[in-house]
């Protein structure tokens, strides 16, 4: 497999290269990371300038119509400057999900607006007693005259505080846990019922606890087949993961650089500590990690459109599932190199660690993944 980029990819990393040197230097990031938003409006005015909040819409939408390499590319470079903005939850997940499950007249009034950043989208999926399980949904849609009417409860939604609309999973038949039986709604952030409760996450992005208590729909609010949107559901996840793990790329390859200059000037009796062997041979297995999460992720950026989708699950859980494990390495040897050091706020080594333990429990864990995968085995 060629792992290289070709002229255009090359062009879109250099782009959001220069975005992130300019906007991005950790002190600037921790002091935006203290705001009560969390994130830079005037920075995101520049990813939609720039063209990036339409990467994953298709051209008859105002997007780029760009394939998973360029989510990768894009993704990769986000990781490295630990990037704030709400743009994998909106840009990349729940405005792709729109465009496949939307009327035409929904699409053409939102998704223009979302690739102008005008609009910011979410997905509501997880609930307090579900942990990673996309079926498991308690959440209510009871029909309402010609509409529905939604009660329940949605956690550690990303970004959900600063989302317009709410992309929500909610069950209109069978039984807890059942597949059959989800439906996905379109719900307006500010409407009557629904309650919205940001706070910050372990690694700075804002995250929140959504309440729906009877919130009245319009028959139009449904996206997709009733009953039937299990599947659709699992398709945005499975991009979720795939650009969280080309993030997790980023981040890791940026601690282990941050790692090596350390090492290359700490010194201890009289010479650099990068010097010693026993630090080396721990420096190559960072490396060597690194290595293998890029070839994975491009494994998995491969299959994300594959039609069988047991095929994109697989690669996609195999590929999170090494990530949590690999970033969780990765992480311990850079703060145990810094010492003491590693542990502080001030240094940019703990808020990738901490970005990487994020991205590990974001839509499923290493040991989640990898029960997921035998599954589909």
């Amino acid at each position: 497999m060629d792992f290289s980029l070709n002229d255009e990819q090359q062009m879109l990393a250099d782009l959001v290269a220069r975005f992130v040197e300019r906007q991005y230097d950790f002190e600037a990031r921790r002091k935006l990371a203290d705001t009560s938003q969390g994130w830079s409006a005037q920075n995101w005015a520049a990813l939609a300038e720039t063209g990036l909040l339409a990467l994953a819409l298709d051209e008859e939408h105002g997007g780029l119509g760009a394939g998973a390499e360029a989510t990768l590319v894009v993704m990769e470079a986000f990781g490295r400057g630990l990037v704030l903005e709400p743009y994998l939850s909106s840009a990349l997940v729940a405005a792709p999900l729109l465009q496949r499950l939307g009327d035409a007249a929904l699409k053409s009034r939102l998704l223009e607006q979302v690739a102008s950043g005008e609009c910011r989208l979410g997905l509501a999926a997880l609930e307090p007693q579900a942990r990673f399980d996309l079926q498991d949904v308690a959440c209510q849609a009871q029909a309402s005259g010609t509409g529905f009417c939604l009660n329940g409860r949605k956690s550690v939604v990303a970004h959900g505080d600063s989302a317009h609309w709410l992309i929500v999973s909610a069950r209109t038949a069978g039984n807890p846990r059942d597949r059959q039986g989800i439906s996905l709604f379109l719900v307006d952030t500010q409407a009557e019922g629904v309650s919205v409760r940001g706070f910050p996450g372990l690694d700075g992005q804002r995250v929140a606890e959504v309440e729906l208590r009877d919130v009245r729909l319009p028959a139009e609010a449904l996206l997709g087949t009733r009953h039937e949107a299990f599947a659709d559901l699992e398709w945005a996840v499975d991009r979720a993961c795939f650009a969280l793990c080309a993030e997790a790329l980023g981040c890791m390859a940026r601690l282990t650089e941050l790692t090596v200059d350390y090492l290359r000037t700490r010194k201890q009796f009289g010479k650099p500590i990068g010097s010693f062997q026993a630090l080396q041979h721990r420096v190559a297995e960072m490396l060597g990690y690194v290595e293998q999460v890029r070839s994975i992720t491009c494994y998995a950026a491969a299959h994300l459109d594959d039609p069988d989708a047991a095929v994109r699950a697989r690669a996609v859980s195999a590929a999170k599932a090494l990530v949590g494990k690999a970033g969780r390495f990765i992480g311990q040897q850079a703060v145990q190199l810094h010492g003491g050091m590693g542990m502080t706020d001030e240094l940019a080594v703990g808020w990738y660690f901490k970005r990487l333990t994020a991205i590990d429990m974001t839509w499923g864990d290493s040991d989640h993944h990898v029960e997921r995968y035998g599954a589909l085995m």
